[in-house]
């Protein structure tokens, strides 16, 4: 970062310090230590040292580091099973005002943007850059060069990163700022629409900046643009076209998106689903028309396309090119599939038996999914964090949103009587309050 602040450098080590200071002193509720909020935060923060030694040179510590993530992600993935249980959900504040978080969250995206902008990004984000040149040049590409470069993203990474080309060499940095950005306004948005509470978003958004994840991982675009994705088909659950179409795009830049759609569709059940499956079908003649434009014949666009459709496929498999968990800690690789088949079973009775069919389930029930795809992923396996970062985020402040629920046969009345109950009114402090304390009763 000399260019904007010579001299300066924070290491990974020092980040977590004091992103951890900074945490605790915000969202740490003193009054009650022994609370689900504090729990939470503790469980956010112990992923961290896990990417710390996942970072280091020794073979023994990177081993251990997939040990400690896969260890924190069967917790999440229980915290996030257990969460529909719990039926109260006390209002539990931060120790910053709405504006002071804020200016907090403001300078931190600065600082973050900013050493997206002056530090090297992945090669990955540059290879997303290079394929988007290519779809809108129409400039034909051999299916074998992505295999040779170990891209796992699909194509809707390449459509939507078509937007970075008018800024030519600061493409790759804005398409990491656009992502990050699109996550923090998602989750404003989620606070504001769905919890009904402002506050609540900048609290989400915040965090979400301030956990060393996000920091680690700042220009990883391609593992960033479907989480951002995923948010804003919260925001929009209402409408099931607008969600198939992110959720659809989701599905086209990398796998664990793919298995949200059971559980979308069991959701919005009979009178939401076909509209929903509409969507996707649409976003998905879209993507295949794209991998037409860089095909230098039919034999080359079918080998792309099924090369699209057997990733899921391929990340069954170990490979030499696998690393994470699985291929560190080899003496318990055999039982990788039976992982497997009770994480495809656990998905399978989210969506057959979701016991109640409204927000608040769903927000677990899709954490829950992305998080068990990290149990037996193959490709750095638990160290994408940044997958579900903004859904345990969702699904740690959420209040209690039973009548939040897809339906269609709602008249205008009964709709203006449900959102005047999620979303506060600004007359007095004290209506606000009872109304944020009934929320979260």
């Amino acid at each position: 970062m000399d260019l904007l602040l010579p001299n300066f450098d924070v290491n990974q080590p020092t980040w977590f310090y004091l992103s951890l200071l900074l945490i605790v002193a915000v969202y740490f509720r003193f009054m009650r230590v022994f609370s689900l909020r504090n729990l939470d935060l503790a469980l956010l923060l112990s992923a961290s040292p896990g990417l710390l030694f996942v970072a280091a040179e020794s073979d023994v510590t990177q081993t251990l580091g997939h040990v400690w993530l896969f260890v924190v992600a069967c917790t999440f993935l229980v915290r996030m099973l257990v969460d529909p249980l719990l039926g109260r959900r006390p209002y539990l504040g931060q120790n910053l005002n709405t504006h002071g978080l804020a200016f907090l969250c403001f300078s931190v995206f600065a600082f973050l943007m900013t050493q997206a902008i002056t530090s090297s990004l992945p090669r990955t984000t540059e290879v997303t850059i290079e394929r988007a040149e290519k779809l809108v040049s129409r400039t034909a590409t051999d299916p074998s060069e992505d295999a040779a470069q170990q891209v796992a993203s699909g194509p809707a990474t390449a459509v939507l990163a078509t937007i970075a080309l008018i800024f030519e060499d600061f493409g790759p940095p804005f398409l990491a700022i656009l992502a990050h950005a699109a996550v923090i306004t998602g989750l404003w948005f989620v606070g504001r629409n769905l919890f009904g509470d402002k506050s609540i978003g900048v609290a989400m958004a915040t965090l979400y900046l301030l956990l060393p994840c996000t920091a680690y991982n700042v220009g990883e675009f391609n593992h960033v643009l479907p989480a951002a994705l995923i948010t804003w088909a919260f925001v929009a659950f209402r409408k099931p076209i607008v969600s198939g179409v992110l959720l659809g795009l989701a599905c086209g830049t990398l796998v664990f998106p793919l298995f949200l759609l059971p559980i979308w569709a069991a959701f919005y059940g009979r009178k939401g689903a076909p509209k929903f499956v509409m969507a996707l079908t649409g976003v998905a003649v879209v993507l295949l028309l794209s991998l037409a434009l860089t095909s230098i014949d039919s034999e080359s666009f079918f080998q792309k396309t099924i090369g699209t459709i057997n990733v899921p496929l391929a990340v069954l498999s170990q490979s030499e090119f696998s690393s994470g968990f699985w291929k560190e800690a080899n003496y318990v690789s055999p039982y990788r599939w039976p992982v497997m088949a009770l994480y495809f079973i656990m998905v399978t009775l989210m969506t057959l038996f979701p016991g109640r069919r409204n927000v608040e389930v769903l927000l677990a029930q899709s954490a829950a999914a992305v998080i068990g795809t990290q149990l037996w992923y193959t490709q750095q396996g638990g160290v994408y964090l940044l997958w579900y970062v903004p859904l345990l985020l969702m699904v740690i402040f959420r209040p209690r949103l039973p009548h939040l629920q897809f339906t269609q046969d709602l008249d205008d009345e009964q709709l203006s009587v449900s959102k005047s109950t999620v979303r506060p009114t600004h007359n007095t402090s004290n209506t606000q309050t009872s109304r944020r304390l009934q929320l979260f009763r």
